[in-house]
């Protein structure tokens, strides 16, 4: 497949989507503008969100990444992106927070480690959307480096494990029907097979929500779980004990490149804005556009946009081709996070002080993709896991 040559069917599946969200989700959105204006978010944005996984999930798009053997279909990553980019190219939030496609709160490829059982109970309910889940693996003292977990599961003697530790930085954490906790289960080999993944019900005792965290993003409250011995059985073990690292990075690669694709599409919507308003917003007697300092701005975020833009989708083909997808992931999630934080940087500075107020919008995303080079990888880590694919 040439770099340029998109199959037609995802250009088709494309076009759906942008109808799917005119139709479903910006009358919603619409419906709240003068509060997301003021605040960035609204108050009943989770009930919202909820409902439209329900109904991305009914047309076939909530699932459309997960493997047709558990009811998804089967998409590449190229299609994905694709996808990814053109939701959060609408500037709508709902189109973005885990609402049309699940990130980690919903099925994601670790769950193909499922037992049949674990998928009746656990993956099927994700990919209907009737249930939510959460990723319980950072903690206050091992984030970058996940294989410092303190949380423990315990033996009791009899199949059962009893969990005990903290989580936090947790999406869907406060609303998540389960968690999927990372424990260490041998505290010598740790991540060389001593930490298990288990599923735990967020009605079992001893689990429980104890800290919503706010951040600098008014779409990402994340939060902290806490496990008091909690009893968990040796069916509620995600593939094989021990391994746990294992199935945790099955779905990084196309996380990370879901992310790099929203930078895509959160940079084409800030930098259609800014040309908009740079035409219209006039000073001196002229459009500000006119203004080689505004139009250097607006350059420098269009070439920007179209590098990464052309990066990001080689790199997702040549995964679907059969790369190792590791230096793809990490690279594409490197420059399209890093890219898009000066292109929301910009955005401001055309816009002035407008740029600086709520109203506009510009600034939640300026806060929101801050972010984006913190999740799934820091910057400096993805620099340090490319480096090592380089041979340094």
């Amino acid at each position: 497949m040439g770099l340029l040559n998109i199959p037609d069917e995802l250009v088709e599946l494309r076009s759906s989507l942008r109808q799917f969200i005119d139709r479903e989700v910006r009358p919603i959105e619409d419906a709240h503008r003068q509060e997301i204006q003021e605040t960035g978010t609204f108050e009943t944005i989770k009930d919202e969100n909820l409902k439209l996984r329900k109904r991305s999930a009914e047309v076939g798009f909530y699932g459309i990444h997960m493997p047709e053997e558990v009811g998804g279909g089967g998409l590449s990553l190229l299609g994905q992106v694709l996808l990814h980019e053109e939701a959060a190219a609408t500037g709508l939030v709902l189109a973005q927070i885990e609402s049309i496609f699940p990130v980690i709160s919903g099925p994601t490829p670790i769950y193909m480690d499922c037992t049949e059982p674990q998928r009746e109970k656990y993956l099927y309910p994700l990919m209907s959307a009737d249930k939510t889940t959460c990723f319980a693996l950072t903690e206050p003292g091992a984030g970058s480096d996940a294989t410092r977990i303190q949380t423990k599961a315990e033996p009791r003697g009899d199949g059962r494990w009893v969990v005990n530790g903290r989580k936090h930085f947790i999406t869907a954490g406060d609303y998540a029907d389960f968690a999927l906790v990372f424990a260490v289960t041998d505290g010598e080999k740790r991540a060389q097979g001593g930490i298990t993944a288990f599923f735990v019900d967020a009605d079992a005792p001893g689990y429980s929500v104890t800290r919503i965290q706010r951040t600098m993003s008014p779409y990402q409250n994340p939060v902290e779980l806490s496990f008091e011995n909690v009893e968990v059985s040796a069916e509620q073990v995600l593939g094989k004990e021990g391994f746990g690292f294992y199935s945790a990075v099955r779905g990084i690669n196309g996380a990370r490149l879901q992310i790099a694709a929203r930078a895509l599409g959160v940079a084409k919507h800030l930098l259609h804005k800014s040309m908009e308003y740079a035409n219209s917003r006039v000073a001196f007697g002229q459009p500000i556009g006119k203004n080689q300092f505004v139009q250097g701005m607006l350059v420098d975020s269009h070439a920007e946009l179209e590098q990464a833009r052309l990066l990001v989708y080689k790199l997702a083909a040549d995964i679907d081709d059969g790369a190792d997808g590791r230096q793809q992931a990490a690279l594409a999630k490197l420059v399209a996070t890093e890219m898009v934080g000066r292109v929301a940087d910009r955005a401001i500075q055309v816009h002035g002080g407008n740029g600086f107020m709520t109203e506009l919008g510009l600034e939640a995303w300026y806060r929101d993709v801050r972010a984006m080079r913190l999740y799934e990888g820091t910057t400096e880590i993805l620099k340090t896991n490319i480096a090592k694919t380089l041979g340094l």
